[in-house]
């Protein structure tokens, strides 16, 4: 009976622990969203960003001048640097020489042989005809005196050097044969190919020498601020090395962190200000235009309040920074207005 008795009771207290619980875990959810809630401000802590381009000349020269230093403000288009284009000049010109050979090459392929040139082979051909049926001639005459004579009147020296002379008559015959056909026929399609094969490849020698040439000139792509001066003249410049570091004014924002408490508070599109050490009554209109879907251990470099062993998230705040009074690096102050949650319509 007692067992019994003490088992309704454990049971009984066991219940009313329970319920103490679970009243207790109410009430500080209720307290700690009555807190989050009562924060109308959440204040952040980052440092100023922006792009940066490491400019490098497209082309492999020496430079020969250079026309900004550290922190000279620079406009879309502005030449920066230029390189010693003497030696390129020279190539183009020897180029431009060598297609005009060509072309002149081509069209005269193209044309075949003129009449005069005809003639001047057909005169040719007849010529070493006549030579050759005057050797004939000559050979009958010195072998019919070699075999009359028994080789008495005529030596086999003077017999031998009429039978070469034949010989070679007719091989002039031949070749001159030969270049009265060709002059005749004319070129033949696959000269004619090969030819402007030839020139098509000059010209595109030339295209690109030509395009060097108008890369030998450092252009600012945006309007910028050169933050580094990283060759001088005299230098060898190559596109694998930067002769500029340029930090560029078109878009700004601010890097910052928050915690996983935040997130539901924070969302894309969001008005915030932004102010800095520099003018701490002066604010800057911003706006969050990401929010990181990856946590991350607080950097080293990150300003914030809380634990460095905390996982954050990662938000960037673009500004609207008309006055450029914002600077690469620069710590700033994010306030971010979880009330009202005014979103950039």
């Amino acid at each position: 009976m007692n067992k019994e008795k003490i088992l309704s009771t454990l049971k009984s207290n066991y219940k009313i622990v329970l319920l103490i619980i679970l009243i207790l875990v109410i009430f500080s959810g209720g307290c700690i969203y009555n807190k989050i809630k009562k924060d109308e401000n959440v204040v952040l802590y980052g440092n100023v960003d922006i792009r940066q381009i490491a400019l490098a000349f497209n082309a492999s020269e020496r430079i020969e001048k250079m026309y900004v230093e550290e922190g000279d403000p620079v406009k879309k288009g502005d030449v920066l640097a230029t390189l010693d284009t003497r030696s390129l000049k020279l190539q183009i010109e020897k180029n431009k020489a060598q297609i005009e050979v060509q072309e002149n090459a081509v069209l005269r392929l193209k044309n075949g042989s003129r009449p005069e040139e005809i003639s001047q082979k057909l005169a040719k051909l007849n010529g070493a005809e006549a030579e050759a049926k005057n050797a004939k001639i000559q050979l009958q005459r010195i072998q019919n005196a070699y075999n009359n004579s028994a080789g008495r009147s005529i030596s086999r020296q003077e017999k031998d050097d009429a039978e070469s002379r034949v010989k070679i008559t007719t091989a002039q015959v031949k070749e001159a044969y030969e270049g009265y056909q060709l002059a005749s026929i004319g070129p033949r399609v696959e000269d004619i190919a090969e030819a402007e094969a030839q020139l098509k490849t000059l010209k595109a020698e030339l295209a690109i020498q030509e395009y060097l040439l108008s890369q030998t000139q450092l252009i600012a792509p945006s309007d910028a601020v050169v933050r580094s001066r990283l060759q001088e003249p005299g230098d060898m410049a190559s596109p694998q090395r930067a002769t500029y570091l340029l930090a560029l004014n078109d878009k700004k924002w601010v890097r910052a962190y928050i915690q996983e408490t935040q997130l539901g508070f924070i969302k894309p599109g969001m008005n915030v200000a932004v102010s800095i050490d520099s003018y701490p009554n002066k604010s800057i209109n911003g706006q969050i235009g990401f929010v990181s879907s990856v946590a991350e251990f607080t950097p080293k470099t990150v300003q914030a309040q809380e634990l460095r062993t905390s996982l954050l998230y990662e938000i960037r705040i673009y500004v609207d920074d008309k006055e450029d009074i914002l600077r690469m690096g620069m710590p700033a102050t994010v306030k971010i207005d979880t009330i009202n949650m005014n979103t950039k319509e």
